[in-house]
């Protein structure tokens, strides 16, 4: 009972990265994993927990006392498995899943000290299954003749789309662009999460029975009332929230002022920063100003270093207690040499030959909280100052792109123009049609797009099959 009891007190096992100085000049990945045996001694620390607080703070309800114990064991294979039961897309969540917010929020280690590395352990069993070069897979239903229409490849439709065909039904996602992945791929930086990486969860995916349908833009090239029509017997919207958002003031329109939808997506999905050898240009700025404190304004950030900026600094109004980003990152953007101008907001940028030369902005004080629980960043009076930049990056946030819901005229949306869902079951106003991920909560991670998939797969095979799945 002593070293159960003692465990609180041990420190987790540290995980080996690339050197800050080495890796802003390469797009590697920046964390380089555990080992078995690191992972098996930040595996002992796990209690084993009759309650399994962490499976509750965890979205997708992945058993994690269990997967931990068959680590413990040096059995990693089981892990995988039983992470697979609950979980289509391991090595990406054991990568950029905000764990310290959830799962590891929720351990009952840390109510005391550091909670176990549930993330580092999730991503050391699925980067073992990749090192064996083979994929393994749960328990697959028989099939039950029922096909489903799943609309973007992101996390969400990933998600549902591997769950309702475990269960047994025909799935077939229909993808706008030219690969799968969704944000994993066109938001995601190869530093943080590797296209290799997408690209193997994906083929498990479509190992499970998935069909994928590319250059598909749903609303354009085929309607979702057709494909109802046609053959599906229920469809699933998880597109995303990809319009990006601009602040509406003076010079966002210069040459060199980029959204971060655009950034990204130029770098990491089109290859710009191996220009020429892929034919997709990207202005590489000197001094970047990237304007927002979420993991997207980070991701630019380091972005933006790794393509050659001398100097990148990160436009922040509200203070490093409000950031939304991961603690990790910006630990590691602070490494890289990112500057932060916290309290800080942007009122105009400034010109030289339709080319941006700065931005003027205005040192901001905080508030009362606002009706995100966040203190009120104020304007302080006659602050105006100017940071000398050439390029600029808006990674203020998105909206939903209204183009598949104006093809649906029968569709609910809410004020903000995202769709309305029942909250337990993902049911949209159209019967049959289901929705997840970011089109109905605006933006948000990975494993909550990831938790909205699961939702609306379950409610889909309860309307199918009238039968309550084991998922």
């Amino acid at each position: 009972m002593g070293k159960r009891a003692d465990r609180h007190k041990q420190e987790r096992v540290p995980m080996r990265e690339q050197d800050a100085a080495e890796r802003i000049l390469n797009f590697n990945e920046v964390a380089l994993g555990y080992t078995l045996e690191e992972g098996m001694k930040e595996a002992a620390r796990c209690l084993q927990c009759k309650k399994s607080p962490c499976v509750r703070g965890c979205p997708v309800e992945v058993d994690i006392p269990a997967f931990i114990a068959k680590l413990l064991e040096g059995n990693p294979r089981e892990a995988v498995l039983k992470i697979k039961e609950k979980n289509s897309l391991p090595a990406i969540c054991g990568r950029v899943c905000p764990q310290e917010d959830q799962c590891e929020k929720t351990c009952t280690l840390a109510k005391k000290g550091n909670p176990i590395a549930i993330g580092r352990l999730e991503r050391l069993s699925a980067d073992w299954e990749a090192e064996q070069g083979e994929l393994l897979f749960p328990d697959i239903a028989s099939s039950t003749g029922k096909r489903v229409a799943v609309i973007g490849s992101g996390p969400a439709g990933l998600t549902c789309a591997g769950d309702l065909a475990k269960a047994g039904h025909q799935v077939t996602v229909f993808e706008a662009l030219h690969a799968p992945g969704g944000v994993l791929v066109y938001g995601i930086p190869e530093f943080r999460l590797p296209k290799a990486i997408v690209e193997r969860e994906v083929e498990y995916v479509s190992r499970l029975g998935v069909s994928f349908q590319y250059d598909q833009v749903v609303g354009r090239t085929v309607k979702l009332q057709r494909l109802l029509q046609e053959g599906f017997d229920a469809a699933f919207i998880g597109i995303g929230a990809g319009l990006p958002m601009f602040m509406g003031i003076s010079g966002e329109n210069l040459n060199g002022v980029y959204s971060a939808n655009e950034y990204l997506t130029r770098s990491n999905l089109m290859k710009a920063y191996l220009f020429p050898s892929y034919d997709t240009p990207i202005k590489k700025g000197k001094k970047v100003a990237v304007v927002g404190g979420g993991n997207v304004a980070l991701d630019s950030a380091r972005t933006a270093l790794r393509l050659g900026a001398e100097e990148v600094f990160l436009v922040y109004r509200r203070s490093r207690e409000e950031m939304p980003a991961r603690a990790e990152e910006v630990a590691h953007a602070v490494e890289e040499g990112v500057q932060f101008r916290f309290l800080t907001l942007p009122q105009r940028i400034l010109e030289k030959d339709g080319w941006v030369k700065g931005m003027e902005c205005i040192r901001m004080e905080l508030g009362e909280p606002d009706e995100s629980g966040r203190r009120r960043p104020v304007p302080v009076d006659h602050s105006e100052f100017e940071i000398e930049c050439d390029l600029v990056v808006m990674a203020i946030g998105t909206r939903a792109n209204p183009l598949l819901p104006n093809t649906l005229p029968e569709l609910k949306l809410n004020s903000r123009g995202y769709i309305d869902v029942d909250e337990e079951t993902g049911e949209t106003s159209i019967p049959r049609v289901y929705a997840g991920g970011d089109i109905v909560t605006g933006s948000a991670t990975v494993i909550e797009a990831m938790g909205a998939g699961k939702r609306a797969a379950r409610a889909i095979h309860r309307t199918l099959t009238g039968e309550e799945p084991n998922f």
